[in-house]
């Protein structure tokens, strides 16, 4: 089982969307179960996922304070994929979060003041020896800035080539608990999901390959030792256990 923990200081960053929508991404192109956790006291995750109609992505309904006893559950009951949503803001909470993840996602939209923020996430990350991956999410197109972030970005950690841009659908698509992938005539949203999650699941099955070529006693004490085990494509299904902005 692998475990991405969507991250950021910066409130606004869109991290509950964004864990939403890969998700449900995740479990669409064949790489779940796939299991979504909220830790952030907001709620905001839970209540979407309460209001979905399908049953997938699961929804553990777990508390940070619980996690390390609940993320080996969760691998017991089939999960392939998990996904933290963690608050902004609270370095103890995120943290807390961050430890058991694989790979951490941080979401920065192109603005100065997010930008300028960015330093105390990647240093929360850094400080546990967690690789983590840039998306630019909110952008503007033909933006100035973006090139701008990309370049900042790419000084302090590893980016997504795919970039996605501020668009009404990400926000009015989980009113009832969907995603644009759901929505008739969302394209440009659903392929730039696409694209990003195609980008993430690279990147872990590289950390699936790269825990199991590394000698037993140098492998994380994490998931992605035990998940390491399961073939580089995408993870068989099993059943489930019972700008974005």
């Amino acid at each position: 089982m692998l475990v991405v923990a969507v991250a950021s200081h910066k409130g606004g960053s869109g991290k509950t969307t964004l864990a939403g929508h890969l998700a449900v991404e995740a479990d669409r192109q064949g790489a779940g179960p796939v299991a979504l956790i909220d830790t952030d006291p907001l709620g905001t995750l839970a209540e979407w996922s309460g209001v979905r109609a399908s049953k997938t992505p699961h929804f553990a309904h777990t508390t940070r304070e619980t996690l390390a006893r609940d993320l080996p559950r969760l691998r017991q009951a089939g999960m392939a994929l998990v996904f933290i949503d963690t608050p902004p803001a609270s370095s103890t909470a995120i943290r807390e979060a961050v430890q058991f993840a694989d790979l951490v996602l941080v979401p920065t939209r192109p603005s100065p003041h997010d930008l300028r923020v960015i330093g105390e996430t990647v240093d929360l990350v850094g400080s546990l020896g967690k690789p983590l991956l840039f998306v630019i999410n909110g952008a503007a197109s033909q933006a100035k800035i973006t090139g701008e972030a990309t370049s900042l970005l790419s000084q302090h950690g590893s980016l997504a080539p795919a970039v996605l841009h501020h668009r009404v659908d990400y926000a009015a698509s989980m009113i009832d608990g969907r995603t644009v992938m759901e929505l008739p005539g969302a394209t440009r949203s659903s392929a730039e999901i696409a694209a990003l999650w195609a980008c993430l699941s690279e990147r872990l099955h590289e950390l699936a390959r790269a825990a199991a070529a590394a000698p037993a006693g140098a492998r994380p004490a994490a998931s992605a030792a035990s998940s390491a085990e399961r073939p580089s494509g995408p993870p068989p299904r099993a059943a489930a256990a019972g700008g974005a902005g």
